[in-house]
């Protein structure tokens, strides 16, 4: 069946900011599905509010939307663009349920308006409503848990007398199970069941008998118009059930299900993806076996492109979000080609002559509070895959992918904290049972031990088979121990190297160098070979270069002559360090593509657009180790590699490579913009004011510090992203514990510490400060180009990815700007920056201070070039490889950037997974993800960003004002425009006291949590009373009723901001939201309306 002619444009609904559950694997799917139907000759329509995203790049859609995802924007747009069609398949959960939403008001799906395509709204139901998922799978003889319906509490209630305990409960149309849980006892069950019901869009639980320690696998299946189905990958969870999926480390192919049970549950799949009816496209299905008896149910099956999707994608080099697009515009699986062979069509299925194994990663250390245990909902943000020929060679290497410290399964600096901490076997067992993040090395410990497989496989669920594999590793172990180094033979080399054992594992094993052991390595003619992905098992021949290493005979890198470049990604998601990086990686692989040269991409995110197999001209899936890419650097000879736009992760790395290939900005200049001492000295060279403090390894020289400059200090280490570890500190008490942790085994501990070389920065604490961001670029020749200046809506004190911003500056005077401006291009000449640089002030009365500068891409590009039209990340990258600015202009790469209209990114925390974390904003940044609103006024950019980070301001209702002292002035102009809005207004005595001062009268005083007497915020927000809380901090965050409030407020989700800015900001939202219908305007009428300058 040809394409389809009857449609001429189709929205695609994106799946907004990166959230729990939700990350950039819906960026991969969004850019490919934008990519294949522009070029099939479809207008292609885009909404998402995600700046950081490569499908809202302007040229990927003809009109790209970066606007809240609501429905009534969704509306707006379809009556601005009146699409023929709408693919809501894949964006995620988001992209379903607003697809949804605008059916049930007759606005798609339906005759006279656009048309659903990939999966109509009568399959979502089917798959997403639990009872008419379970109804639909009795239907076709597949067995699914014991189980009832419950829409209230009621209901719920008989549904746990009839199912018993313990018993699991599901929300229907919910995202990273949100909202299920596992219930042991009538009470936990009350909880749960509320919650759930809460969590749920239609209000629907499902309360199902519990199926803990079972086996769980996953299918992803694919349908054509013509009821072709094939099945693209089986994925085997190493965890048993109880850890969400996402939470759990996977395995692809299936490993312990035996050729019948692995065809049942074929069929299982396909025969579910036929009822469920979706008609094209790809479908997640989810299974659970009894280890017992065998016994087989379906757990639930997503009628959409997933996270899954994106791992079962890169594992089997299977394009599904591009098959996916093409399939919903009506072409058969037979008559879409597969791109890596080009000899076989997509209907072949994937066939792996390999393991691949996926380790989330997590944040716990960024959340303080979160208990840290793995359940039912998913609190990972990120994740690592690697490849390797065996089980055991790929787990390692995906271990020493997440950059945690460990370098493998045992063999690190890690291993003496497990053997103190759990002296005895016992309560290491007792630890094992626990899912943790940690429950891997756990296991692994446990075996070293020697602890039998049998008595670990019966106090963690976790099947014999992997056990077996993993105990490969510590018998190796002990073999490598035996030889000694002096001792090891090719063979010894190669065996330990198959079973992916690190160089660095190997030098802790036998206390020698790291390079004296790849010098022997190498000397015994014990190299990697490099095989390719080909989703055929080599049984065609692959034309596209996807390889993964292993220690083999025969290595598949083809020659080449061409003129390459590396470029080391960013590794996994992780807060402080997200999709903005791996947006920048991606521009330079395109950038640098369109100037004739080879681009080779080193990453291991199965996650991202830049593990397309497409994105680059060649992509290895590695660690990115010092180790695995001198490897790559050897394999392939480059002419430079890039390392300063992937983060922390590859600047990490820039000192182990050949400084005459490193990129731009030389190893000693980052060096000397991350190393504390080395930076004081340059700023105090230009004179350029800095606040006052110094850098410290001990807590003496700390106390020293904060005895010349007094209290509250900021603390800083060295060489982290995202505000890691940083700290406000008020006191010498609290100066001691931050100073114990930064050098203990917890947060920082593991990858470091402090030592001389890693001093930490103690810094007067500038309060009331505006923080500002400037992003430039210079070139070979000295030009600076200031690509943007974006000043923080919330004071000094809130890390930057935490604060809303705004392009351009709203309150900041021009001799300001110019200020910055110029010691950003003092700052970039002095360290002689080749690309870009990121510098960061604070605006003090007249004074301007610097507060640190990254001669890197930072989290702000993205954000930056949405907001001005200029592609700063493929300047910078053709800046990095020796072109000029001039140069540039000339080709028309480099264009004026585009003013006219306000720009706001907002972030998006994590809060609602994590009830007990307090939502209080600091210097460590926590959030996930970004937004963008864009409008002509800043108030309305301000009110869409909010929206779109899903803080909905309240357009009536009450405010809760309960403010610090230093607040309180500020505080007393957010009552009287809330008043002016016609909010009613409600305080705690002191914040109460100090507005009636004013003439401000509350509607009422509210009692203190702590005081245990009277009506406080957190009984009104529990009972819906209070809409909007405004509610700052005093002093350390987490004291006393502000973390009780806060937490409520994120409990049930009431608009709540914690510094008195972002209130001030959110009242010029509302005051000039109020009474007006929002605007929607596309990325490129933005671009085209605005004017230049320059």
């Amino acid at each position: 069946m040809p394409r389809r002619n009857d449609i001429e444009s189709i929205l695609i609904i994106g799946s907004g900011p990166i959230v729990i559950g939700q990350a950039c694997e819906f960026d991969y799917s969004g850019t490919q599905a934008c990519r294949v139907l522009k070029e099939e000759g479809y207008r292609v329509i885009l909404a998402n509010s995600n700046p950081a995203t490569i499908m809202t790049d302007p040229n990927f859609a003809d009109a790209t939307y970066i606007e809240p995802l609501t429905w009534e924007v969704l509306a707006a747009i379809i009556d601005r663009e009146q699409p023929d069609a709408v693919l809501p398949t894949l964006g995620g959960q988001t992209g379903l349920n607003i697809a949804m939403e605008l059916f049930e008001r007759g606005l798609i799906g339906v005759p006279g308006k656009p048309e659903m395509i990939g999966a109509n709204a009568e399959a979502i139901a089917t798959a997403e409503d639990r009872g008419k998922f379970k109804v639909a799978m009795t239907e076709i003889g597949l067995e699914s848990c014991r189980s009832r319906i419950a829409h209230n509490m009621d209901e719920a209630r008989v549904a746990m007398a009839e199912i018993g305990l313990p018993t699991m409960i599901r929300p229907a149309y919910i995202l990273g199970g949100r909202g299920t849980g596992i219930a042991y006892s009538v009470e936990e069950f009350e909880k749960l069941a509320a919650s759930g019901i809460e969590a749920s869009p239609i209000s629907e639980i499902l309360v199902e008998e519990s199926i803990v320690g079972w086996k769980e696998y996953e299918l992803e299946v694919m349908r054509d118009h013509a009821d072709n189905c094939v099945i693209i990958c089986g994925i085997e969870n190493f965890d048993p059930m109880g850890v969400h999926t996402g939470d759990s480390i996977t395995v692809a192919p299936i490993q312990t299900l035996s050729d019948v049970e692995y065809q049942k549950m074929r069929d299982a799949a396909i025969a579910c993806i036929r009822r469920v009816g979706v008609e094209t496209g790809g479908s997640n299905v989810q299974f659970a076996v009894n280890p017992a008896d065998g016994r087989q149910v379906v757990i639930e099956m997503n009628p959409r492109v997933s996270r899954s999707s994106a791992l079962a994608s890169k594992a089997t080099g299977f394009p599904i979000a591009k098959i996916a697009a093409k399939l919903a515009v009506g072409y058969t699986l037979d008559e879409i080609p597969n791109d890596i062979t080009r000899a076989t069509p997509a209907s072949f299925e994937p066939v792996i002559d390999y393991v691949v194994t996926k380790i989330p990663r997590w944040a716990f250390e960024k959340l303080p509070g979160a208990s840290g245990v793995l359940g039912t909902q998913m609190q990972a943000v990120g994740e690592v895959m690697a490849i390797g020929r065996t089980f055991p060679e790929s787990l390692q290497k995906a271990i020493r992918s997440l950059e945690l410290g460990y370098d493998g399964l045992g063999c690190h600096a890690g291993e003496d904290h497990l053997i103190t901490e759990f002296a005895d076997d016992e309560s290491l067992l007792v630890q094992a049972a626990i899912p943790t993040p940690d429950r891997v090395l756990h296991v692994g410990e446990a075996l070293r031990r020697g602890i039998s497989i049998e008595v670990i496989h019966e106090r963690t669920g976790i099947d014999p088979w992997f056990l077996d594999q993993m105990s490969l590793i510590t018998e190796e172990r002990v073999h490598l121990a035996a030889t000694g180094f002096a001792a090891m033979s090719a063979r010894n080399w190669k065996r330990a190297k198959q079973l992916g054992f690190s160089d660095a594992q190997l030098s802790y094993e036998w206390d020698v160098a790291e390079a004296d052991v790849r010098t022997a390595r190498g000397a015994a003619g014990v190299v990697p070979t490099y095989k390719t992905v080909d989703t055929c098992a080599a049984e065609f021949v692959a034309e596209t270069p996807y390889h993964y290493s292993t220690y083999e005979d025969e290595t598949e890198v083809r020659a080449s002559d061409s003129q390459k470049v590396i470029i080391l990604g960013s590794g996994p998601n992780r807060i402080g360090q997200g999709i903005e990086f791996d947006y920048c990686c991606v521009h330079a692989s395109f950038a640098l593509r369109d100037a004739g040269f080879e681009t080779i991409m080193v990453n291991c995110n199965p996650e991202t657009v830049s593990t397309d197999y497409d994105t680059s001209d060649r992509l290895y899936f590695e660690p990115l180790t010092k180790e695995d890419v001198l490897n790559i650097i050897e394999a392939e000879q480059p002419y430079k590699v890039i390392v300063s736009l992937g983060g922390q992760t590859p600047l990490k790395l820039a000192g182990e490579i050949p400084p005459e290939l490193i990129a731009g900005t030389s190893p000693d200049s980052i060096d000397a913009a991350e190393d504390r001492e080395r930076w004081n000295k340059i700023c105090d060279e230009l004179h350029i004011p800095q606040p006052p403090g110094g850098t410290a390894v001990t807590v003496e020289q700390a106390l020293a510090i904060t005895e010349t400059i007094g209290f509250p200090v900021l603390i800083r280490p060295s060489y982290v992203l995202g505000g890691r570890a940083m700290q406000i500190v008020h006191d010498r008490d609290h100066l001691a514990a931050a100073m114990a942790e930064l050098a203990g085994f917890g947060n920082l501990g593991k990858e470091g510490g402090l030592s001389a070389e890693r001093p930490v920065l103690i810094d007067r604490f500038l309060a009331d400060a505006t923080e500002v961001d400037v992003d430039a670029i210079r070139d070979h020749t000295g030009e600076v180009l200031i690509g943007g200046v974006m000043e923080h809506v919330e004071e000094a004190g809130v890390h930057s990815g935490d604060s809303a911003c705004a392009i351009p500056p709203q309150t900041l005077p021009s001799w300001v700007i110019e200020v910055m401006e110029a010691y950003t291009a003092s700052i970039a000449k002095r360290l002689d920056v080749r690309g870009l640089i990121n510098v960061q002030f604070a605006v003090a009365g007249t004074t301007v201070y610097v507060i640190e500068a990254n001669p890197r891409a930072s989290r702000t590009v993205p954000f930056v070039a949405k907001a001005t039209g200029v592609p700063l990340a493929k300047v910078a990258t053709r800046v990095m490889l020796g072109a000029t600015l001039a140069e540039l202009r000339n080709e028309g790469l480099l264009r004026p950037p585009i003013t006219g209209h306000v720009s706001v990114k907002e972030a998006v925390l994590p809060f609602t997974r994590f009830p007990d974390v307090d939502p209080a904003l600091g210097p460590e940044m926590r959030s996930t993800g970004e937004v963008m609103g864009i409008a002509d006024t800043f108030g309305k950019a301000f009110f869409k960003a909010e929206l779109a980070a899903g803080t909905v301001l309240p357009e009536e209702g009450i405010v809760f004002l309960s403010l610090a002292d230093h607040d309180k002035p500020a505080g007393l102009v957010v009552a009287q425009r809330m008043r002016a809005l016609g909010f009613g207004v409600v305080a705690t005595e002191g914040t109460a006291e100090y507005l009636a001062r004013f003439g401000v009268e509350v509607d009422r005083v509210l009692a203190k949590v702590q005081d245990g007497e009277g009506v406080t915020a957190v009984d009104l927000i529990a009972n819906g009373e209070i809409h909007f809380v405004v509610n700052t901090p005093r002093g350390r965050i987490g004291r006393a009723d502000g973390a009780h409030i806060r937490k409520a407020a994120s409990l049930h989700h009431v608009a709540c901001v914690t510094t008195v800015d972002a209130a001030i900001a959110a009242a010029q939202g509302l005051s000039e939201r109020h009474g007006v219908l929002l605007d929607v305007k596309s990325l490129q009428e933005y671009h085209a309306a605005g004017t230049t300058v320059g």
